[in-house]
């Protein structure tokens, strides 16, 4: 038996066309891990922030990152680079409250 599965053809994967790439798709995950952190971090109405939330985003959004980040265009990397250290920033204060 095989270790390698047979790639799925553009159909069965349910795309129409050609497949897209796979770095504008995980830098669109990245930000809305990112923007999720935000909301996790609010403390609107009365709401405590959702630390452990938030964490888990910034670690999954970082992940991806370093996975992607040499295939990505020198602005989107930087783009990418500031938005998480915001995040992060944003995340370590909240945290220390």
């Amino acid at each position: 038996m095989s270790s390698h599965a047979a790639a799925p053809d553009a159909s069965a994967t349910g795309f129409q066309g050609q497949i897209p790439a796979l770095e504008p798709l995980l830098t669109e995950v990245i930000a809305t891990l990112a923007l999720a952190a935000h909301a996790y971090l609010a403390d609107e109405n009365g709401r405590q922030p959702d630390i452990a939330s938030a964490e888990a985003a910034i670690d999954v959004a970082t992940a991806a990152f370093e996975r992607v980040k040499e295939r990505l265009r020198p602005d989107e990397r930087l783009a990418v680079t500031q938005m998480l250290t915001e995040t992060r920033l944003i995340f370590v204060r909240k945290r220390g409250m």
